[in-house]
């Protein structure tokens, strides 16, 4: 994994948070992350720079400079009522969170996984283009809902999805790269159906690379990703009775047939599946 995250800056209010810091530091000179501690809150505005701070006060002033900071909450430490991301147990925080919550930050897209010929990201606006050459191929939108009308209402859409589900469930549809290429082929990932308990795996894999095993690559990659990451226990699916190449597909991935659901007026077979 590269990480994007270059330095973190510790400004602490006292000596006493210092012990609870002292593990992360190795972790982060492991990694080739350098790490540093001050006294002030007057520190360098760094651009690769994450700051850790135990002092409310300190991660406003930060925050209000434009820089990611992560507060840092133990035992009878400030509270941070305008930060997003606290932790309480630092010395347990991996490199690999820390450098996601400088992404956030700096919206920059998570890495999310990698299999054997792709790599699964978080979707950018910069993604849109693709995904419009994806789509107008009619046999992706016999089975998927189609985008919008415009690639300036898709990308609009796409702002306000990373902000309202990326940040908040912190999982979501993704984008799927050609990892010799770079070249976006396609989306998959979670989503949360309303009026369903079960997250929802979907996907899509656009014509050219479709038949080459893709799809199950890439399903089985996430699902495992789901359990692993989220504790997801069951999920669910819901494929149109005619789509007979991703009914195939599930029950490769091991779903049963539950029940027969009506969505915007369309008859879909759920599925789901034990992780």
């Amino acid at each position: 994994m590269t990480y994007k995250v270059k330095e973190v800056i510790l400004i602490l209010k006292s000596g006493a948070a210092a012990p609870y810091v002292m593990p992360l530091i190795k972790k982060l000179e492991k990694k080739g992350i350098s790490a540093q501690i001050l006294s002030s809150e007057d520190a360098p505005a760094k651009k690769e720079a994450l700051y850790i701070t135990d002092c409310g006060r300190t991660a406003a002033a930060l925050q209000k400079r434009g820089l990611p900071v992560l507060g840092f909450l133990y035992e009878d430490a400030e509270r941070f009522p305008e930060i997003e991301y606290v932790v309480e147990c630092l010395e347990n925080v991996d490199v690999d969170y820390l450098d996601r919550v400088y992404r956030r930050y700096r919206d920059i897209p998570w890495d999310i996984l990698e299999t054997e010929r792709c790599m699964i990201r978080e979707t950018t606006v910069a993604d849109v283009d693709s995904f419009f050459q994806i789509y107008c191929h009619p046999d992706i939108t016999k089975y998927t809902e189609r985008l919008s009308a415009t690639k300036e209402q898709e990308a609009a859409y796409i702002r306000e999805y990373i902000d309202k589900v990326y940040r908040y469930f912190e999982f979501g549809v993704w984008t799927i790269l050609w990892k010799e290429t770079g070249e976006v082929i396609g989306r998959a990932g979670f989503s949360v159906r309303e009026g369903y308990n079960l997250p929802e795996l979907g996907y899509v894999i656009g014509v050219p690379w479709q038949g080459k095993g893709i799809a199950y690559e890439i399903c089985g990659a996430i699902l495992q990703y789901g359990r692993e990451e989220y504790e997801f226990d069951r999920v669910q699916t819901l494929v149109l009775p005619e789509n007979l190449p991703s009914l195939m597909l599930c029950r490769k991935l091991g779903f049963t047939a539950k029940e027969r659901v009506n969505e915007n007026l369309q008859e879909y077979i759920l599925l789901e599946k034990a992780l």
